[in-house]
């Protein structure tokens, strides 16, 4: 069943308060995303979004969500995160990934990530077992096998669609506009989650592979408080994607939430949030909003962006302009 964006939003908006009903959201990416890779997109967020309901069912904290969220897009190739990465203009595959709990705004961060397919998890256990937020480089790899977590043989992260995707940068040599180029290199994106819990709290995470052929040592939004990710108990949570760059100048995740502080609801803020960003810096982004009440925003400035969320029972989910697909969700 198909409906329109701006009605089923309208809607939402007038259903109530939250009433300790939880709330997950997920994006896969915003891009000019191929024909032939929307269904793989779609059948991926709808994955994820189950993935972590399946934790806030069971009564799970909202970070333990966003994460079994962010694992499940970090596992499948359609996806610009973990296996699926892009590669830098090395051919190597490093990784950006961020996760923060709005109950006390704590924040795990990690950046220049090698060797492991789960970076998501590797910054959740930076947020509870590190005395620092953002760990990088060499270290955060001390810290992940110090942790317990295993690494994989470097290689075993890429795909084929990256490696197509780095041959053509390197023929044309022109960074594109969003994270996988101008023209679907690759077609895959940027993951994310947002989720509200029982108990009220918010959390937020975001992953990435960052930008085709990104120079050695380069850091995107993701990994960036305010820019990729942010989540508070007391206005919602945000995750984007999109041109990393021109995120991390406009601080886009934390410049909705100050707009859901001054009293504009979730998706107004995303949707002026976003206008704002690519009107100042002519590149797009999307993203993925939840107040604190569960009320959803959603808006990207590209041609398309995969994302899914689930709420009183429907599975809402779409990629391109205005579109919104609904489904029971089934019992499992």
């Amino acid at each position: 069943m198909k409906l329109y964006l701006p009605i089923l939003l309208s809607f939402i908006s007038g259903y109530g308060t939250y009433a300790a009903q939880p709330v997950i959201i997920v994006h896969g990416g915003a891009g000019d995303i191929s024909e032939s890779r929307v269904q793989g997109k779609l059948d991926g967020v709808k994955a994820a979004v189950l993935a972590g309901q399946k934790i806030l069912a069971a009564g799970g904290s909202a970070l333990d969500a966003v994460e079994a969220a962010v694992m499940s897009m970090e596992k499948d190739e359609n996806f610009n995160a973990g296996y699926g990465s892009v590669l830098n203009v090395e051919g190597e595959v490093v990784m950006d990934a961020s996760i923060m709990s709005g109950k006390d705004l704590n924040l795990g961060a990690v950046t220049l990530v090698k060797d492991f397919l789960h970076p998501i998890s590797i910054a959740h256990k930076v947020l509870t077992d590190s005395p620092h937020t953002f760990i990088g480089g060499e270290g955060v790899k001390l810290f992940a096998l110090e942790k317990g977590f295993d690494t994989v043989p470097p290689e075993s992260l890429v795909t084929e669609s990256a490696k197509k995707a780095l041959e053509d940068f390197l023929q044309n040599r022109e960074l594109g506009k969003t994270e996988t180029g101008n023209h679907d290199e690759g077609g895959v994106g940027t993951v994310g989650a947002v989720a509200v819990d029982a108990d009220g709290h918010v959390a937020a995470a975001t992953s990435t592979g960052g930008m085709t052929g990104k120079a050695v040592g380069r850091i995107g939004d993701s990994p960036l408080v305010g820019s990729g990710t942010y989540a508070d108990d007391n206005v919602g949570g945000v995750s984007t994607t999109g041109h990393g760059e021109s995120i991390m100048k406009y601080c886009l995740a934390h410049s909705i939430i100050k707009l859901m502080e001054d009293g504009q609801d979730a998706e107004t803020a995303t949707r002026n949030a976003v206008t704002g960003m690519t009107s100042r810096l002519n590149n797009t982004a999307g993203v993925i909003t939840l107040s604190k009440d569960g009320d959803v925003g959603i808006h990207f400035s590209s041609k398309r962006m995969a994302w899914a969320y689930i709420k009183n029972n429907q599975v809402f989910y779409g990629i391109d302009q205005d579109q919104v697909l609904e489904e029971p969700l089934l019992a499992t």
